[in-house]
């Protein structure tokens, strides 16, 4: 099997970009989902609820991010300093980030409607997997819930053909980037990544420590940000389990400091049978 595809997504919510390399960190790839927005209690915003941050382009740069919108005129961010902290919550984890500024809060509040704020996390060591599925010393930067996410070109195939054959065979083929994977593998079998347990992309070794169950999110067009039904409506007749819909694989790296990069050898190193899906 070959690694196909890497992709970061630097802000929690706004449009990835796929790179033909990447450093793995103990928190996920350089560079991803270190931003993130948050409201005035300073739980996560996200594009489930604010679709157009979807639209939103950031660009890495040396000192910070430079964001574009088709709705507003361009802004660069400087990364904040760590001296001021604010509280901020992602789906129950407490912690505390770095705020961008006033100028970049203004910024996502005019596209997306209400206050918000923008922040930075300094220290990526603050915030710890669920501790049913990881090790006391593992890391996540604001990603849902894992460090990286690994889907396969043969699962989409899968999927969009079953969409075909259902009653919204117009919403599909659907691209990859509606799940917002880190890595996509090709070469194997469609669903086989529910069994695997352990695996090597290149030089880095990753844990395959839960299937991810998918949200709203993945039925909104990214390049409209329109809403629609696929691909939940569909996985929820052939992939649903425990009341949630399932497609890829979250990823702990153990080598981290490695770098992958595009057309790797994938090696699955421990596999078991998973015919009720992936570990959940």
């Amino acid at each position: 099997m070959t690694l196909r595809e890497i992709n970061r997504f630097p802000v929690k919510s706004c449009r990835g970009e796929s790179v033909p390399t990447a450093t793995v960190e103990p928190w996920g790839l350089a560079g991803d989902r270190r931003w993130m927005l948050v409201d005035e209690d300073g739980k996560v915003v996200t594009a489930r609820e604010f679709p157009r941050l979807l639209l939103v382009t950031p660009h890495l740069t040396s000192g910070g991010v430079h964001f574009t919108s088709p709705d507003a005129p361009d802004l660069t961010v400087a990364v904040p300093e760590s001296d001021r902290l604010i509280p901020v919550d992602v789906w129950d984890s407490e912690l505390e980030a770095s705020p961008a500024g006033p100028d970049a809060d203004a910024w996502f509040s005019n596209i997306i409607g209400t206050r918000a704020r923008l922040v930075y996390l300094d220290d990526p060591t603050r915030r710890r997997p669920n501790p049913r599925f990881a090790s006391a010393d593992d890391r996540v930067s604001f990603a849902d819930g894992y460090p990286l996410l690994l889907t396969t070109t043969e699962s989409l195939d899968a999927l969009n053909d079953l969409i075909a054959a259902g009653p919204r065979a117009d919403e599909g083929p659907l691209p990859m980037i509606r799940f917002r994977p880190s890595v996509v593998v090709s070469g194997g079998t469609a669903w086989a990544e529910d069994g695997w347990r352990r695996l090597r992309i290149g030089a880095a070794y990753f844990r395959a420590v839960k299937g991810c169950d998918r949200c709203v999110m993945t039925s909104v067009d990214p390049d409209t940000a329109a809403k629609g039904k696929e691909p939940i409506a569909t996985l929820a007749r052939h992939r649903r389990w425990d009341g949630a819909t399932w497609f890829g694989m979250s990823l702990i790296p153990d080598t981290p400091g490695a770098t992958i990069a595009v057309g790797d050898e994938v090696e699955i190193l421990a596999a078991e049978p998973a015919p009720d899906g992936p570990p959940r």
